[in-house]
């Protein structure tokens, strides 16, 4: 594949000058009240690219715009997390299937018998800790491993790239999706002007702004999420061998989502349901299962890949490489305080074993130096890996002294290295006896802000993307879009941003702008790269999903009279399949069966709605369908599960509910919904609704215009 030659952006002030005065003293001289410079006032010339050694090589120390920027961006909170501040923590273990040892000597992917503890973080980034859950957003998931050699962070999302390729761009990226600053709303929402500004004027953003207008950035719930570790990582042998890898979570339930009007809903009636959710399940029984997979390419392969694995906007499909599953992730313990460990838990990309290693990634070398610097401001010392959540599980021994919260007595004189004093130890450990040694790399060239000619294919993977999804992914992708540019109140920005979709798909583009009120205008130029592929079917959550219904919540929407015998069968049948079943009646406290027994009700109906849960269930009896049908909100409960697309069942009388919301005799036939064929629920309705269950959604239901999307 002939490389293309690298690219420079073309400088704002070069294309501005016109602006400025020049001093006829000092031909060098440009004063422009409109400069942008560092703190001191020194005129920047680049703001796009970090200073790197060659055009593939890693980011200088040196670079002091760089570490000025981010030092300042990362000192901008205190002492919330400036991204990711809302985040659910919870306990466990990971086992690796099969020793890996001939990718890697990483200690805890060798023995199949040794459970590595971990901690997990998941969260959302744009908010502040007091946002909702269910917002459109990115979401974290981030792994700490205590393993017998250290521990190493797995820092990741649960979209596999990014919207920005250099680091110097990040400070930038979240001040224009954050609260924009003069009256600071909108709170955890990407959909406002500045936002939308920034990253139509960054094609590279395209790919990721495509994964995040999806249902990715919905999830039903962290246990249903993937995970990815975005960037390219290096796994090392014990002979020095080495491959580029990406990581890979997958949940054992499957990758399901929300729908919007459903997650919107969700944000109002329990802001805390993903952080519920867990917590449940975990306290239930029901421990969140994720696998660990790589993708891995020989280090001979990297710089002929057709794909360039340094850039983060950039995935490399399953397709193209499969994923090889290492080993399993139980979340089975959750937090004993959430402050001292959800909230004092401090990840870092730097944070390695002997075995994995970093590449190039610019985006990545950037972090190397911020997740430090924020740790320091947020938990206000260099000791925070004193606080028990950060405390190593295996022996630590370093010559770190002193200051603000140090905790560990350090016996004895000696605080240096080398010494004869104190028989010499602690020392360092050499690599053939488990010691880190940084895997070797040949780099070279000037010192210059550049990237890569691949860099500038910002489109192909965001076509890609698009293609590879389902027509309902689609229509949701699209109206995801219109929603987010709808808020946008400047024509220009909401026009630049259309433009841009040409270059995606004209299909999609077209759609927007005709949401929003626009024509679709001359495309932007653009680079006339295609993908190595044209789908990836790996890309679509609709496809090949694993079915089951197991942890799943089910309102049994029931009132005083309920059929005893249809809840005893309900009930039995759902939870032999392992969901969970809550009790909806007219009022809280207790409801009367038509048995006489008294049965607990879990939620009165006027404190939720079927957003909150997976499908409607609907024992009989006539006197609790009465009731129902005269109960505020009980027919709208149930019309709302159908609009969703979600499983309902239930006895022949109770299909009068849909009934009474308007639904005539073909929608009551529709996928999805199962009801009895005689007056009382017998066990095949029952295994029928629960098969119906483990499908999630059921979006072949055709769903009348009046009642909604």
């Amino acid at each position: 594949m002939a490389k293309r030659p690298a690219q420079r952006r073309t400088p704002v002030r070069a294309r501005s000058a016109a602006r400025g005065s020049a001093d006829p003293r000092n031909p060098g001289f440009v004063e422009s009240s409109d400069a942008l410079t560092t703190n001191q006032g020194l005129p920047i010339a680049d703001n796009q690219n970090s200073l790197k050694l060659g055009e593939r090589g890693p980011t200088l120390l040196e670079d002091f715009i760089l570490r000025e920027k981010i030092t300042h961006f990362d000192h901008e909170r205190i002492p919330e997390r400036i991204v990711h501040a809302r985040g659910s923590g919870a306990h466990g273990t990971f086992q690796v299937y099969r020793s890996m040892a001939k990718i890697t000597k990483a200690g805890f992917l060798q023995d199949p018998k040794l459970k590595t503890p971990v901690f997990v973080r998941f969260s959302t980034v744009l908010g502040g800790a007091g946002s909702a859950d269910t917002v459109r957003d990115v979401r974290g998931f981030a792994v700490k491993f205590y393993t017998q050699q250290g521990n190493y962070d797995l820092v990741g999302n649960n979209i596999p790239v990014f919207f920005i390729q250099d680091a110097i761009k990040f400070p930038d990226l979240v001040h224009a999706a954050k609260p924009e600053p003069h009256h600071f709303m909108p709170q955890a929402a990407s959909a406002h002007d500045t936002f939308w500004d920034f990253v139509s004027l960054m094609p590279e953003s395209m790919h990721m702004l495509m994964w995040a207008m999806s249902d990715r950035a919905i999830p039903r719930s962290y246990r249903m999420m993937q995970g990815f570790g975005v960037h390219s990582f290096k796994l090392v042998n014990a002979d020095g061998v080495v491959h580029f890898v990406k990581f890979h979570w997958r949940p054992l339930l499957g990758v399901h989502s929300l729908v919007w009007e459903e997650a919107q809903q969700i944000a109002g009636k329990d802001a805390d349901f993903h952080r519920r959710d867990l917590w449940e399940a975990i306290e239930s029984g029901a421990f969140p299962e994720y696998e660990l997979g790589v993708q891995l390419i020989p280090e001979a392969d990297v710089e002929d890949f057709p794909i360039d694995l340094l850039d983060p906007t950039k995935l490399v499909p399953e397709e193209m490489v499969p994923v090889t599953p290492v080993g399993r992730l139980v979340l089975d313990r959750n937090p004993d305080n959430f402050f001292t460990q959800t909230e004092q838990v401090a990840f870092h990309p730097g944070h390695l074993v002997p075995g994995i290693d970093f590449t190039p990634d610019p985006l990545l070398q950037g972090r190397l130096f911020s997740y430090t610097d924020t740790q320091l401001s947020r938990l206000g010392s260099a000791n925070f890996h004193e606080l028990p959540i950060n405390q190593p599980k295996c022996p630590m021994h370093n010559l770190q002294r002193d200051g603000h919260m140090r905790h560990t007595v350090a016996p004895g004189r000696v605080s240096y290295e080398p010494s004869s004093l104190d028989e010499g130890a602690p020392a360092q450990v050499a690599p053939a006896h488990g010691g880190f040694e940084t895997a070797p790399e040949v780099s070279s060239g000037p010192r210059i802000r550049v990237r890569p000619g691949r860099f500038f294919d910002h489109f192909s993977q965001a076509t890609l993307f698009w293609r590879s999804q389902t027509p309902v992914e689609q229509d949701h992708i699209a109206s995801a879009f219109r929603f987010e540019l709808g808020k946008v109140e400047t024509a220009a920005v909401k026009q630049r941003m259309v433009d841009l979709l040409q270059n995606v798909d004209p299909t999609l583009a077209e759609g927007v702008a005709k949401g929003v009120g626009l024509k679709v205008g001359k495309p932007p130029r653009s680079t006339e790269v295609r993908a190595p592929i044209d789908v990836a079917p790996s890309l679509s959550i609709l496809r090949g999903q694993p079915q089951s219904a197991a942890s799943r919540k089910v309102a049994v929407l029931c009132a005083d009279g309920v059929s005893s015998g249809d809840l005893r069968i309900v009930r039995a049948a759902l939870e032999k399949a392992g969901a969970t079943c809550k009790i909806v009646a007219p009022h809280g406290g207790t409801i009367r069966s038509d048995g006489g027994e008294s049965v607990p009700v879990d939620h009165a109906l006027e404190t939720v709605s079927s957003t909150l849960f997976d499908g409607v269930t609907l024992p009989g009896g006539p006197e609790s369908v009465s009731r129902l049908l005269e109960t505020p909100g009980a027919v709208t409960f149930v019309l709302e599960a159908f609009r969703h697309r979600k499983a309902i069942g239930g006895s022949q009388e109770a299909a009068g509910l849909l009934g009474a919301g308007g639904l005539d005799a073909e929608a009551l036939g529709a996928e999805g919904l199962v009801f009895a064929g005689k007056a009382r629920i017998k066990s095949p309705d029952v295994e029928a609704f629960v098969t119906a269950l483990a499908c999630h959604r059921h979006w072949a239901r055709a769903v009348p215009p009046r009642l909604g999307p």
